[in-house]
């Protein structure tokens, strides 16, 4: 996930300083939301494969910044080898940063 990570957060480091990314093993199951319908959130048609969390308040009332949350074993399971998994991880922050961003995904892994 770190390199992954790396050249986008240093292409984009200014803008991603109030995001944080996190690998969880699997997502939480959600009954009331349908896959299709759950925001933020890039799967494979059931399973999905990350999350992008937005800046909210805990239930203590504190501020809480946004985060991307991958869910490993989900990419893991839809990728054939560790190439194509470093790849898949690649696809998907780049586009979670860009929903986060409000860009299109080109814009983010452009040079």
């Amino acid at each position: 996930m770190l390199d992954a990570l790396e050249p986008i957060e240093a292409r984009w480091r200014h803008e991603l300083t109030r995001l944080d990314v996190a690998v969880d093993d699997v997502p939480e199951v959600r009954e009331e939301l349908p896959p299709a319908q759950a925001d933020g959130v890039l799967h494979d048609g059931s399973v999905p494969l990350s999350r992008l969390v937005p800046a909210g308040v805990d239930r203590a009332g504190l501020p809480t910044r946004a985060r991307i949350v991958l869910y490993r074993r989900p990419l893991e399971a839809r990728a054939k080898d560790p190439a194509e998994l470093a790849d898949l991880v690649h696809d998907v922050l780049v586009e979670q940063v860009a929903i986060y961003l409000g860009v299109e995904p080109d814009i983010i892994d452009g040079e």
